[in-house]
């Protein structure tokens, strides 16, 4: 998921500034797009399922209209929460005024609050956690004295990993969890405009030039009094970000705390050649986010990069593809091996992660038609241990596959003559160059920065409350 958003004094075309945003955050959501246009106070907003240049064509970005402020989202739908309904940003009509409202990320305590608030009368429409959000902060607003305060009230009382954008009738208000799961920074124009994006290689899309990184339990306000940060939130719990971030997440062109996701990928290739050496002729990436990693592999250990496997442009990731039977059908038309680099060679493939392990025997049945003599599989991260309870859809242990074979199991398993991962104790090596003080990495170790949900079986974004109250 990612939030992006754009404030001005001045009417502007700010809904194709926000789809142009949209556009470099793709990555991160493929399910479904949406923006809401700010127009003096007025709301126009559009959001469908799909990615973003299906759901935004000339026509309905002509029909949002000009604006000073515009909202916009890019989501991946769970296995409950892929519905259209589910599309953000969210709009909400409330005696205090009007909001939009999107989010990135995961409530841990989204089924008790949830409960709380049907208690209380309150009537959901959709399975997203920023439904939640929205009611908490609006209950907020009936004593609150301003949208940021009542914010800030709501963060006292909602748990988890998130990054989110507000937009009210007059500001943009930016806000971040208490650990800083996920990134969330902004930047100015020369306009005087300011972007607010999950990635800073959305504020390059749309010439911002970047300011700084939202800090941890931050929350910015952007109006026409200027900038305000508050701070009541900020160090009271330690910063965890989520490593997966430069390991797979963001793209990488993007820098986040101060480190380039670019050479944090190639570290880690670096690190696995240390970890896993093995004697090869050729090391291939899997396109696109194992690519820096293998550059990062193959100037370490000496042995040539070869462009090895084509990616069809036209295909998004698999890996945010809701169900299985989606991804193993777009693998097959995803990759094709270049057979010039392959053929007669032992190759060393290095993948950003195995998660459920699913694609890894078609690649390398893919890469053995092509005359590969040898295939040793390496990631760039570690084995998955652990669910995310913090908005990737990894679900339960049952989905994954280090939790049932050992690497030299699923080398067999795979058809592949080895499997190497990253060492734990490499992650947090990942991004020394920056300024980040900690990592979320509890998929890997199971060091949950939060509490955990009451209930973390399967159906954890359902509406479900275990008994066994902790």
């Amino acid at each position: 998921m990612a939030v992006f958003g754009i404030f001005g004094t001045k009417t502007a075309n700010v809904a194709l500034s926000a789809y142009y945003g949209l556009y470099a955050l793709q990555h991160r959501g493929q399910a479904s797009s949406g923006i809401v246009v700010n127009d003096d106070g007025v709301f126009h907003a559009y959001k469908d399922s799909g990615i973003v240049n299906e759901v935004f064509t000339p026509r309905i970005l002509g029909d949002l209209g000009l604006g000073q402020m515009a909202l916009g989202n890019v989501r991946y739908g769970t296995s409950a929460t892929k519905e259209r309904i589910n599309a953000e940003p969210m709009l909400v009509n409330h005696v205090k005024g009007r909001l939009a409202i999107s989010h990135d990320g995961g409530l841990v305590n989204y089924a008790e609050l949830r409960r709380e608030l049907e208690l209380e009368g309150a009537i959901f429409h959709t399975s997203n956690e920023v439904e939640i959000l929205a009611y908490m902060i609006t209950k907020a607003r009936l004593t609150a004295p301003s949208t940021e305060a009542a914010i800030s009230k709501a963060m006292e009382r909602v748990k988890g990993g998130y990054s989110m954008l507000v937009m009210s009738p007059q500001k943009l208000i930016a806000a971040r969890d208490q650990n800083g799961v996920h990134p969330l920074c902004y930047g100015i124009r020369d306009d005087g405009e300011y972007v607010v994006a999950s990635e800073s290689c959305a504020l390059n899309t749309v010439g911002a030039t970047f300011v700084r990184e939202i800090d941890p339990g931050e929350i910015v306000v952007f109006s026409k009094e200027g900038v305000i940060s508050l701070r009541e939130h900020c160090q009271k719990k330690p910063e965890r970000l989520c490593v997966f971030e430069y390991l797979y997440t963001a793209r990488p062109d993007s820098v986040i705390n101060g480190c380039s996701v670019h050479l944090a990928r190639k570290r880690a290739g670096a690190f696995l050649a240390k970890a896993h050496p093995v004697e090869a002729d050729v090391v291939i990436g899997a396109p696109d986010s194992g690519i820096d990693a293998a550059i990062g592999y193959a100037e370490e250990s000496g042995i040539p990069y070869g462009l090895g496997l084509i990616k069809n442009k036209y295909i998004g990731r698999t890996f945010i593809d809701p169900g299985q039977n989606v991804r193993e059908d777009k693998v097959k038309i995803k990759l094709n091996p270049v057979a010039e680099t392959v053929k007669g060679k032992r190759v060393v493939l290095v993948d950003d992660s195995i998660v459920r392990g699913t694609t890894c025997t078609r690649v390398v049945k893919l890469l053995r038609d092509a005359g590969a003599k040898e295939i040793h599989i390496r990631s760039s991260a570690p084995e998955f241990l652990n669910p995310c309870y913090y908005g990737t859809d990894i679900g339960s242990k049952a989905e994954l596959i280090a939790c049932k074979y050992t690497a030299k199991e699923m080398a067999k398993l795979f058809g592949a003559d080895s499997v190497g991962f990253l060492p734990l104790a490499d992650v947090t090596k990942l991004g020394i160059s920056g300024n980040c003080k900690g990592y979320c990495k509890a998929c890997f170790d199971g060091e949950y920065p939060t509490e955990l949900p009451l209930d973390t079986g399967d159906r954890k974004y359902d509406h479900k409350i275990s008994e066994n109250k902790q």
